[in-house]
């Protein structure tokens, strides 16, 4: 059974989770594997573009990295990233058969889509240096967590996921925090909680724990900006960028300007036409980023969202910049009932409609998930 179809017969999405599978999976296995040094990137938003920004620059430097972040906007592929390119399919295949060859026939079946294609992606990785793993959801007992690392990084802790991660921002902040291990990163946090905590479990844990306060030197601050500037780097993607070069330099290494100086990751902020920008934010947190980026304009807000996510606070939070929104269509079972989001943006008082083309005399935001930006890629046949 090739890749496309192995994972096409695993479901997405699991409303529950059995945590203790895939570390009896990945213990079977582990003698098999060689694993290189893991610098693990945690938090709600801002995962996949630090992640880039550090494993772009290590690459630059000569070492031989991958870089696995998900989900992925249009091709699979997009999830592994190895010096510099998206994994080639032939590569894929190849990781799966090996996977296939010595993961009992139980655990090829049960594993999840997300468990599988971790492993997947360290088969894929086993020859380089040092990998940039992206946790999926939480941290404790996300897939990725099973593996020994040398550096934890966690970019901002907000609300999400509170179905698996709980209701309180003291619940979500611990079971992600508590993945860290020897040495941590901690970039800028919306919640003193989430600074007391990361303290607390520092200290039961014995890891040598660093905040960007103290990392960010003026040298780095000022690399940051000039290249923010340079490559149109949002406030948000900036501070990405800033704890990018500050985890570089945990490394042991000088984060050189010349390193950093890049464009984000496709999909945060990404200006895909001059008047489309396009955001695979999902949440409070990416939506107050947004409105700041977008402060005193106004664009057409083409969205949809996820039935769990409070999307009555992230339309409150982007009212500001809105002048319309077009509601597209996207095939997925998760997404909100349609007559509930129309009852919550006609409550705010915004004009809406179905999205149906795009006009040259109107700025664009295309905003909601990773679905809702594949959803507009493919409707607009943008490669």
């Amino acid at each position: 059974m090739t890749l496309v179809q192995f994972l096409g017969s695993k479901p997405l999405f699991y409303d529950v989770i059995d945590y203790e599978r895939f570390p009896a999976a990945y213990e079977s296995i582990r003698s098999f594997l060689a694993i290189p040094k893991i610098i693990h990137i945690v938090g709600t938003n801002g995962k996949g573009s630090t992640g880039r920004f550090l494993a772009t620059a290590l690459h630059r430097a000569g070492k031989k990295i991958g870089h696995y972040t998900s989900p992925h906007i249009v091709r699979f592929n997009e999830r592994i990233w190895m010096d510099g390119e998206e994994i080639s399919d032939e590569l894929l295949e190849k990781a799966h058969k090996k996977i296939l060859g010595i993961l009992t026939s139980e655990y090829a079946h049960t594993l999840s889509y997300f468990e599988y294609t971790t492993l997947l992606a360290m088969v894929v990785f086993e020859e380089c240096e040092y990998v940039v793993l992206e946790a999926g959801l939480g941290g404790e007992f996300d897939a990725t967590n099973v593996f020994d690392k040398v550096l934890s990084v966690f970019t901002p802790i907000d609300f999400d996921h509170s179905a698996f991660l709980g209701n309180t921002i003291e619940s979500i902040t611990t079971t992600k925090l508590r993945s860290m291990q020897r040495v941590a990163l901690m970039g800028k946090q919306p919640f003193i909680e989430t600074k007391i905590i990361a303290r607390q479990i520092a200290n039961e844990k014995k890891t040598d724990i660093k905040c960007i306060d103290g990392m960010a030197s003026v040298k780095i601050k000022e690399h940051a900006l000039q290249n923010a500037i340079k490559n149109g780097l949002s406030d948000y993607l900036r501070d990405n960028l800033e704890l990018a070069m500050a985890a570089y330099e945990v490394l042991g290494y000088t984060a050189e300007k010349v390193l950093f100086d890049q464009n984000a990751l496709f999909g945060r902020l990404t200006k895909i036409k001059d008047n489309i920008t396009l955001d695979v934010g999902h949440n409070s947190l990416a939506a107050r980023a947004i409105a700041e980026a977008f402060r005193g304009q106004k664009v057409v807000l083409v969205y949809n969202t996820y039935a769990d996510k409070d999307y009555q606070e992230i339309l409150s939070i982007l009212a500001p910049i809105i002048e319309s929104v077009e509601i597209i269509e996207v095939d997925e079972t998760r997404i909100v009932a349609r007559e509930l989001l129309e009852g919550v943006i006609r409550d705010l008082r915004i004009t809406y409609c179905s999205f149906q083309e795009i006009r040259e005399d109107k700025k664009y935001l295309v905003f909601g998930s990773f679905s809702v930006a594949e959803a507009f890629l493919k409707r607009m046949k943008y490669n």
